[in-house]
């Protein structure tokens, strides 16, 4: 794989305290991003600026996630509610309160109208998203869910847990099918490769696995980082993807054999993030990377081969 090109497209500074969760809009020049301020930014990628405040926020935002082929954001806080805006006109369209606990992730489904939330309480609910209706809610371990995969085929959910588990469900019934000790310590992140043929798990242990996508066996297992994994995000149509960690820096590797290709830090010359790395996601609208961080800036990368 020849050289990865990567240059720095641009800062978003406005929040005031860390940022946790970063999100695409449905308009490929949007980005929302969210943490411990008072309210979710969006931010325009044309003029890399800040846009607007879409919706004020009493508690930290954990996690940001836009429903499929919608204008709705779902935003999950420390309060434990998770507030639906329509982005179009900024209107809280539902608020859900069920979970007593922070709320740390939120995944929905492309093949049904349902979306998964994920607490501290070791709870997970599931939502009807036609009218935001409570379907089922029930424990997966004794201490935090943080983290939730789905996979391509829409066949399994993941749960990734404070004490180092993985635990399988089926996607349809929502019945348990197996738990697979993957860390030392809590799973900080889960991501599906665009095949299907692997799961990666990142950790607070600072390990990777790479996991067969089809039975679940763990066929690689490295150190990417020197402390948490808190992000792993393929590139949609390239043939990479992407680690961000607490070690301040994001790393790039190729998706067909886990080779390191790039690593994005001050160490390494980059005008980067100088605290942890929270969150990364790729963008659409310039195959752009946006990182989010303790330091309160969001950055953007041009990655191109």
């Amino acid at each position: 794989m020849s050289k990865l090109q990567i240059h720095k497209a641009g800062t978003l500074s406005g929040h005031q305290n860390p940022i946790f969760a970063v999100e695409n809009g449905p308009e490929p020049h949007m980005v929302f991003t969210g943490g411990n301020d008072k309210g979710v930014v969006q931010w325009d990628l044309n003029t890399m600026a800040f846009a607007r405040i879409l919706h004020p926020v009493q508690f930290s935002v954990y996690t940001l996630h836009l429903l499929p082929n919608t204008s709705l954001l779902a935003i999950g806080t420390r309060e434990g509610k998770v507030h639906v805006v329509d982005i179009g006109t900024a209107k809280l369209l539902a608020k859900l309160a069920h979970h007593q606990r922070p709320v740390f992730d939120v995944k929905s489904f492309k093949t049904k109208p349902e979306m998964i939330l994920s607490s501290e309480d070791g709870t997970v609910s599931v939502w009807d998203t036609d009218n935001f209706n409570l379907l089922y809610h029930f424990k997966v371990a004794q201490q935090t869910v943080r983290t939730i995969a789905i996979s391509n085929d829409e066949q399994w959910v993941v749960f990734g847990t404070k004490d180092g588990k993985l635990k399988l469900y089926n996607a349809l019934d929502y019945s348990f099918v197996s738990e697979i000790a993957a860390h030392t310590l809590p799973v900080t992140s889960l991501c599906f490769s665009p095949d299907g043929r692997y799961l990666l798990t990142g950790g607070r242990d600072a390990q990777l696995n790479v996991l067969n996508g089809t039975d679940f066996s763990i066929v690689n297992t490295f150190t990417p980082h020197l402390f948490t994994v808190y992000a792993i995000k393929y590139h949609p149509t390239l043939p990479i993807f992407a680690t961000a960690s607490r070690d301040k820096s994001i790393k790039i590797w190729s998706a067909e054999d886990f080779k390191l290709l790039r690593i994005i830090s001050l160490e390494k010359g980059f005008d980067s993030h100088f605290l942890s790395i929270n969150n990364i996601i790729w963008n659409s609208y310039k195959d752009q990377l946006i990182s989010v961080s303790d330091d309160k800036k969001a950055m953007v990368w041009d990655v191109s081969l």
